[in-house]
């Protein structure tokens, strides 16, 4: 598989490019290569064993859309292929080479095949059923569905009619030209357009069998690319493809390399368009969906804009092109060449995937990754001069050198053992050896600092932190994947940057987004964190320079150090409350249970100290934390030359029947101090 940039920036996918064997290789070695090699083995087709023994003639695809039939040779055979497997679904010889056939029914159930020999054979669905032959030496044949006759273009003036329902041949259509190389039908009117040797095409009406019209294009052709010999020729004018678009547009190609585009109402074309190699045309296609035409010869096929003629992309390849076939409602296309592989091409500019193949769009991706593999990946070619060179020209015309053309082919193993051997100390390789080395050793001076990568750095860290932690099950896996060197690029290469937007990425990972939040919530605390440690250091450091970092009082003669305690406003408190970030130190007893500490952070504590005990008090539970609070409430204060000084704040239980007792004198006394104002008050009024 291979991705090619055609013109135009247009992007064009062969779906049939790979490793390749060459062709002498038996059936047993190729078995053996493919259980041997990992890339023969992981190759990737879209259509299983979608070749031929020696080349392909021509290819179609059913009515239907189920199902592909190729013809090809050595031996003569037709196979179909089925796209809802992908695969072959059956192979059959046929005597003689076919030069055209036809698929009479929706699926391939009914066939017919022009052959070499003069010979007419038509198959059904068990194989072959019945073969006839004709006067002259077949070139198309077309099928008329509403009378069943079948029409045979032959190297003579007769156009040849076979009626399937009656099982004879009817009159013949007599034209006024020497030999009639293409006939085609219209599927809207059928008026047969047949195209001579002369340059003229001939239309005919199949209800009266007569000529209802006669149009001459060799006025437009263009001979400028002709040799002499050619231009002396009987069908150097000759029309070698006819395609209809619509009930008026009639598409018509040429010996001299022009496609003619035709109202069939006017003997002036709409359109001329030169393929500028003066090669013939030998197949012509309209792709509707797209308004584009397709037009193919021998070396190139050119994809052009119908209205304008403005050329869209072409596709080139090695070898030499026999027959064009478009997969209706979609922008692929299969072609059958003079080697041994159809290919496969897809274009998404003309169209989408066929239905049949909806896994077509992972594949492209995979396509624009790969680099274009060499002819043969393990043979290497070599001239006589080269073997002599590494002591192997004995070699030669034995089975294990290959001879083509100016030189051989050889194992490319046995070539690199033979030339270690002949040269054990070559001094190019050991100089480019050692400069690569001298540059790496140059750019790896200095300090190395460890740095987070740009690539996939959510990843890293995540590994980071499994693999420092001893006591996680992932310890193990984390380490190594970040130690392996086949997982380097992962870091580095854009290639394989994670897209968390993408749609796959969401259906496997669907709780990735919460995640992130709390890993960017933690991040940004942890900046912040950092920020003020610095500032709170460069602080310090002012500070011990200056006089004012010890008070020395009047009347003592001792030096009274005061301790420099950060974060100690009650502004700066009440913020580390809100945020509930718990910077206490982790004490561990003999028996390995972490306590809380309230801790005030000073400038002597290092962020790293801070980070592993927010890092283990993060993995606590919340019963555990309330437990280590209410056991134990102490403050430690880091001071400024390293001391430490701890408070313990111990909470009393109270006893409940003391209490009960407590507040039972209390509310005796209420009740004797309000009986003796309610006493004084009496007195008072009896006074009065």
């Amino acid at each position: 598989m291979k991705a090619l940039e055609g013109r135009n920036n247009v992007k064009v996918y062969n779906l049939s490019a790979g490793k390749s064997l060459p062709d002498w290789l038996t059936e047993r070695k190729r078995r053996q290569l493919s259980k041997r090699d990992v890339d023969f083995r992981q190759k990737i087709e879209l259509i299983q064993d979608f070749d031929m023994p020696d080349l392909s003639g021509c290819v179609r695809m059913s009515p239907d859309g189920r199902y592909i039939l190729a013809t090809g040779t050595y031996k003569p055979r037709v196979k179909c292929y089925e796209v809802a497997s992908l695969s072959q679904k059956f192979e059959r010889c046929v005597d003689y080479e076919v030069i055209q056939f036809e698929i009479l029914s929706e699926d391939y159930s009914k066939l017919v095949f022009l052959q070499e020999e003069r010979y007419v054979e038509f198959h059904s669905q068990g194989g072959r059923w019945f073969r006839t032959r004709i006067p002259k030496f077949g070139r198309d044949l077309a099928y008329h569905y509403p009378s069943c006759d079948l029409y045979l273009a032959a190297a003579g003036s007769e156009i040849y009619r076979l009626n399937l329902t009656q099982g004879r041949f009817l009159n013949s259509l007599q034209t006024n030209s020497s030999g009639i190389n293409k006939c085609e039908f219209n599927k809207v009117h059928y008026l047969l357009a047949c195209g001579t040797e002369d340059g003229r095409v001939e239309a005919w009406d199949p209800r009266s069998r007569h000529r209802v019209g006669l149009l001459d294009c060799a006025i437009h052709m263009n001979t400028e690319f002709m040799s002499d010999s050619d231009l002396n020729t009987a069908n150097r004018f000759g029309i070698t493809a006819l395609a209809y678009n619509d009930a008026l547009t009639l598409g018509i190609g040429t010996q001299t390399g022009q496609v003619l585009l035709y109202d069939i109402r006017s003997d002036k074309p709409l359109l001329v368009k030169d393929h500028n190699d003066g090669l013939p045309v030998k197949d012509l296609e309209f792709h509707n969906s797209a308004g584009k035409v397709v037009s193919m010869s021998s070396k190139i096929v050119k994809i052009w804009d119908k209205e304008t003629g403005a050329p869209h992309t072409s596709i080139e390849s090695e070898v030499d092109y026999n027959d064009l076939c478009l997969v209706p409602n979609s922008g692929m296309l299969f072609l059958a060449t003079e080697d041994v592989k159809l290919q496969t091409y897809f274009l998404p500019s003309l169209g989408t995937a066929p239905r049949w193949c909806p896994h077509l769009d992972a594949l492209i991706e995979e396509l624009e990754e790969e680099e274009a593999p060499s002819q043969y990946d393990d043979y290497k070619f070599v001239t006589e001069e080269e073997l002599k060179r590494i002591g192997l020209e004995k070699l030669i015309g034995t089975d294990i050198l290959r001879a083509v053309m100016h030189g051989y082919y050889i194992d490319s193993r046995l070539y690199n053992k033979a030339k270690m051997i002949a040269n054990p100390f070559d001094y190019d390789d050991f100089m480019k050896r050692k400069v690569k080395q001298k540059i790496t050793e140059q750019n790896q001076r200095g300090i190395q600092t460890k740095k987070l990568p740009n690539v996939n750095r959510d990843l890293f860290e995540r590994l980071t932190e499994d693999q420092q932690d001893e006591g996680s099950k992932k310890t193990t896996s984390a380490d190594e994947l970040l130690k392996d060197e086949r997982f380097g690029a992962l870091f580095t290469s854009e290639d394989f940057q994670i897209e968390k937007s993408s749609a796959e990425f969401k259906l496997f990972n669907p709780a990735i987004s919460k995640m992130d939040k709390k890993r960017s919530k933690a991040r940004a605390e942890e900046e912040l964190e950092e920020q003020e440690f610095m500032k709170a250091r460069e602080e310090m450091l002012q500070g011990e320079s200056s006089d004012s970092d010890s008070i020395v009082s009047d009347d003592d003669d001792e030096r009274k150090v005061k301790p420099i305690e950060i974060r100690n406003s009650k502004k700066q408190k009440e913020r580390y409350q809100k945020k509930k970030v718990n910077k206490s130190l982790v004490k561990e007893d003999e028996t390995k249970k972490t306590e809380g500490r309230d801790l005030s952070l000073t400038a002597a504590d290092s962020l790293a100290e801070l980070k592993a005990s927010k890092k283990k008090l993060s993995k606590m539970t919340l019963a555990d934390r309330l437990e280590m609070e209410d056991d134990n409430q102490e403050s430690i204060k880091q001071l400024t030359f390293g001391s430490r000084e701890m408070s313990y704040v111990v909470k009393k239980e109270p006893k409940f029947g003391l209490l009960r007792q407590q507040q039972r004198e209390h509310q005796a006394e209420r009740r004797k101090v309000r009986r003796s104002t309610a006493n004084l008050k009496g007195k008072f009024r009896t006074k009065d």
